[in-house]
């Protein structure tokens, strides 16, 4: 391994390509009137993962003396390894939102429709989220950002100030009141979960993708077919937003099945 990396340099390298993004998208706005204004911002984000991936592997072969960039975010690994970490952070998706929705259901939180009302573009929605909010936010947090951590702190500090970070990335502080705090813990422990487990699948990130995009995508599906949240439950216990848009990782139920997940991958801290 090379030199460490700079603490300015690792701040402000997303934030800068997060700007340059943004400013790519404003003539969308002139060219296209008809884009809402979070279309232009999802575009701006579309430009600042482009340029991340264009410039990241120079920025770790230069400042870190990185020879295989790709191997060192978690990406190149053997098939049977990546096809068994996907596997594993799926499984453990599934598991969650099992335990998430049965807790609700249980508790009158919400009531069971069916299946059938999960049409074909909820669907492809759903998997859309799975595959562009697990890659890109993995990439990001668990590969770039917690690899150059790694350079200037411990392992264990590392783990935990990308878990912070990725919770204070999140838009948490829009949620008023309690709710926010709420989000934000549920935030940094789901940061823990994924970190333990690219930890546990030997360095691949590709089940921390599973994972992450498959409670994602999981999570919509459910609220936009099976599962309906009752308007009077209490935010506490079903996570902030509402009937529709609730996040269960911001209540009681989400930081329970979290932070069981956690004690079970207590080998995985140091």
């Amino acid at each position: 391994m090379g030199p460490k990396p700079h603490w300015l340099g690792t701040l402000l390298y997303v934030p800068v390509l997060y700007g340059v993004g943004w400013l790519i998208s404003r003539p969308w706005q002139w060219l296209v009137p008809s884009l809402r204004p979070d279309q232009v911002d999802l575009i701006g984000a579309l430009m600042a993962l482009i340029l991340m991936l264009i410039s990241l592997p120079g920025r770790l072969r230069q400042g870190l003396g990185v020879r295989e960039p790709w191997k060192f975010l978690g990406l190149v690994a053997p098939p049977g390894r990546i096809l068994r970490s996907w596997l594993r952070g799926t499984l453990k998706a599934a598991v969650l939102l099992l335990v998430v929705a049965s807790s609700l259901l249980l508790a009158g939180a919400a009531r069971w429709r069916g299946w059938a009302g999960l049409d074909g573009a909820e669907v492809v929605n759903a998997l859309a989220l799975a595959a562009g909010v697990g890659f890109a936010e993995e990439l990001l947090f668990r590969g770039w950002l917690w690899g150059e951590l790694g350079q200037l702190v411990s392992r264990r500090q590392a783990l935990l100030a990308q878990a912070v970070l990725f919770g204070l990335a999140h838009p948490w502080w829009r949620v008023p009141g309690l709710g926010g705090a709420g989000l934000l813990g549920g935030l940094i422990l789901l940061g823990l979960v994924l970190g333990l487990q690219r930890r546990a699948d030997a360095g691949t990130l590709w089940g921390a993708m599973g994972l992450h995009g498959s409670m994602v995508g999981g999570w919509f599906a459910l609220q936009a077919g099976p599962l309906a949240l009752t308007a009077p439950s209490p935010e506490w216990l079903v996570g902030p937003g509402g009937p529709g848009n609730a996040n269960p990782i911001g209540g009681v139920v989400g930081w329970l099945a979290l932070g069981g997940l956690i004690l079970i991958r207590r080998p995985w801290w140091s």
